[in-house]
């Protein structure tokens, strides 16, 4: 099983109409799953490009 890294959580909010009706919506994270030094882990998607990009 991977471990979680990060620490994001889904963002609420409402949903709105052209009538401005309001119905309750969640948007969750990017999360993927990636080896780290032979270790799976949880992160998300702008994680995992900051560490290619200093690994580079």
């Amino acid at each position: 099983m991977a471990t979680k890294v990060t620490t994001k959580k889904p963002l609420t909010g409402n949903r709105r109409s052209h009538s401005l009706r309001a119905t309750k919506m969640k948007q969750k994270p990017n999360l993927q799953k990636k080896t780290i030094n032979g270790e799976k882990v949880i992160i998300s998607a702008r994680e995992a490009r900051t560490m290619n990009k200093k690994a580079a």
